[in-house]
């Protein structure tokens, strides 16, 4: 049973990634349309504005996922009843200090914003505000719920629950705004869909898994481990919010809401470009940490990290050749030539996101050797350091002088994290990229120099842009599969593709892969 849970889990989960950014490139340019850049920008601006104070959640909830289990695993169950217990009196402190913020900002929004908003835009944005703070008040102890299903491992539920209510949320979003209910309807619709989520989970819960909670005791040695543990998590969370919401705070303040837009555009197709390689490496997590129990060489796990770095290099050079070459007319064609300054904002974040993305592997060594305090301490450190320089040009540049200065403290960041692989991993990172990079690179000029032919083809419609992408998708599968690609890739490529002849599922792919890879080292 707890096989099959798993099993769904992954593949639910992989379908609420394919679902959410589907939809997500459909819904975007019918928001924007229906709302205005101006109002848009001003939706993405506030909820960026709120999303900071999700860090209060300290890493609480997969703190949850993690002590239940801990505690099934051990059959205590009046240990478990007593965490819970204090799990959501904190929650609760959490939600209290999160109102007090909230109030004291509220008052604040006017002189903070005054210079880039006009005043109704300042109005709607005091309703979002207090819509947003009573969401997050609700749904932070809410969500604590879904991390109990996960520590009892019942995936199935929460996820299909998650999946139900975002399809529900797009199509009342299409409704609602048909009726000219704006950014404000949309805070408003958000919050009650959250709130019936919640509801569905806290009675699989209470009532379906039966878990007790008791306020007997207040272990205050339970709550140190608890602190000890959530804190790399939240300095991770932390290193998120920056890498991708503080620019738009920063544009809000300094620029306009329309720019607001026009970056969130930019960064919503670069956490696109992430998403790609994310579904590659994160099967991998248990090979790493059997590597490390087994302390595996630093070849051999040099030898690991090229092989996955290599299929997910793969990946990635189709999406950044194609946006590249035809990023430009897909996002005047999707969301209209004002947005043409998204192109290169998502192009910046993909060149400097490639690296990181081939090295993930190298993360989940961090994390089955466990080491990640100093990437997380690193990245807090120079990802801040890199808004501060993207708050100094963007006043004269917009949205990319201020997506530079992000992308420069990532590059810095992921220069010394080589270093780090290198001295204390013990990765051999210099024979990583000149393998990472045979015959890839090369295969990869020519099919960029035969891709700009294809670009000449007259045209500027759908129909051209998808001639001109089918064509370089052609040219691209036959290129590597004869030039660019090794011979266990090829396998792989094979082996996928026999079996996608029937229902291809995540569960299979990964145990292919595991079993292609594992045989191979």
């Amino acid at each position: 049973m707890a096989i099959n849970q798993l099993k769904a889990g992954a593949t639910l989960s992989y379908v609420t990634i394919v679902l959410t950014n589907i939809v997500g490139l459909l819904m975007t340019p019918f928001i924007l349309k229906m709302l205005g850049a101006a109002e848009y920008g001003l939706y993405v601006l506030i909820g960026a504005f709120v999303g900071y104070l999700t860090l209060l959640d300290f890493g609480l909830n997969n703190t949850i996922v993690r002590f239940v289990a801990k505690y099934r695993a051990e059959k205590d169950a009046e240990g478990e009843a007593n965490f819970l217990g204090m799990s959501i009196f904190i929650y609760c402190c959490i939600s209290l200090v999160l109102v007090l913020l909230g109030v004291i900002f509220y008052y604040n929004l006017e002189s903070v914003f005054d210079k880039s908003m006009s005043v109704v835009e300042l109005g709607k944005a005091k309703v979002m505000f207090v819509i947003l703070i009573f969401n997050l008040a609700i749904t932070l102890p809410g969500n604590s719920f879904a991390g109990i299903a996960s520590g009892y491992e019942k995936f199935v539920f929460p996820r299909i629950a998650s999946i139900i209510k975002y399809i529900i949320r797009s199509i009342l979003i299409v409704t609602i705004l048909f009726f000219e209910a704006k950014s404000v309807g949309m805070v408003i619709l958000d919050t009650i869909m959250n709130l019936m989520l919640i509801s569905a989970n806290a009675y699989y819960a209470i009532k379906i898994l039966k878990i007790k909670i008791s306020f007997k005791r207040f272990d205050k040695n339970l709550l140190k481990i608890i602190f000890r543990y959530s804190v790399w998590i939240f300095v991770f969370a932390l290193v998120g919010q920056f890498q991708w919401k503080s620019g738009q705070m920063v544009l809000g303040v300094l620029t306009s809401t329309t720019t607001v837009a026009i970056f969130a555009i930019g960064i919503m197709l670069g956490s696109y470009y992430g998403a790609f390689s994310s579904a590659i490496t994160g099967v991998f997590l248990p090979r790493a940490t059997k590597m490390a129990v087994e302390e595996a060489s630093g070849e051999e796990l040099t030898d690991m990290m090229i092989r996955i770095g290599r299929i997910s290099l793969l990946v990635l050079l189709y999406v950044f050749g194609a946006f590249l070459l035809y990023g430009q007319q897909f996002i005047i064609l999707w969301v209209g030539e004002e947005f043409i300054e998204a192109w290169r904002i998502a192009l910046l974040i993909m060149v400097a996101y490639t690296v990181p993305l081939v090295q993930g592997f190298g993360n989940s060594i961090l994390e089955a050797k466990g080491k990640l305090a100093f990437k997380a301490v690193l990245y807090l450190s120079f990802v801040t350091i890199g808004t501060a320089s993207g708050a100094y040009l963007a006043p004269k540049y917009g949205a990319t002088g201020m997506i530079i200065g992000s992308v420069s403290g990532w590059l810095i960041s992921q220069n010394i994290m080589n270093i780090y692989y290198t001295k204390v991993i013990n990765l051999n990172i210099m024979r990583f990229f000149s393998e990472l990079t045979h015959r890839l690179l090369l295969s990869m000029i020519g099919i960029l120099l035969v891709g700009m032919l294809i670009r000449l083809l007259p045209g500027n419609g759908w129909s051209n842009f998808v001639v001109k992408a089918s064509l370089y998708s052609l040219m691209y599968i036959i290129t590597m599969y004869k030039i660019g690609m090794r011979d266990y890739e090829v396998e792989i490529l094979r082996s996928l593709i026999y079996k996608g002849k029937g229902a291809l599922k995540y569960s299979r792919i990964g145990i292919k892969l595991i079993g292609i890879f594992n045989s191979k080292i």
